[in-house]
């Protein structure tokens, strides 16, 4: 088992940034992968990055591309999301989550363990 703990939610003011991180425990030698995604209320939960943990490889969705960056720190077993401008749009809960699929992979099904979630909200 794997056990994912994020952290670094909070509200914002549109423009400003934001930092989350997600702690691995566990198995974390069977993760290849891991992603970040967020659902806002009514919506369904939507991708946002993935970086695989080998070679630091990174995938975004185009909303977030060159605003939010994805990155890891393998030794801490800890995967961060540097969210920079920051718009209301990007209010949801945020969650972590690992796959134990080599490929980066946008569907959640995908994403074997999740976090427990942290609130972003951006207002205007």
């Amino acid at each position: 088992q794997v056990q994912l703990v994020e952290s670094g939610g909070g509200l914002v003011q549109a423009g400003g940034s934001l930092r989350l991180s997600c702690a691995a425990s566990g198995r974390t030698f069977i993760m290849y992968a891991m992603g970040w995604f967020r659902q806002a209320p009514g919506k369904e939960r939507e991708f946002v990055a993935a970086i695989r943990r080998s070679d630091g490889s990174t995938k975004y969705v185009d909303s977030v591309k060159g605003r939010f960056t994805i990155s890891r720190d393998n030794a801490k077993n800890t995967v961060f999301l540097q969210m920079n401008h920051l718009k209301p749009e990007d209010t949801a809960v945020y969650y972590c989550a690992a796959s134990t699929m080599a490929p980066l992979t946008t569907t959640p099904t995908n994403y074997k363990y999740w976090g427990q979630g942290t609130q972003v909200t951006v207002a205007s």
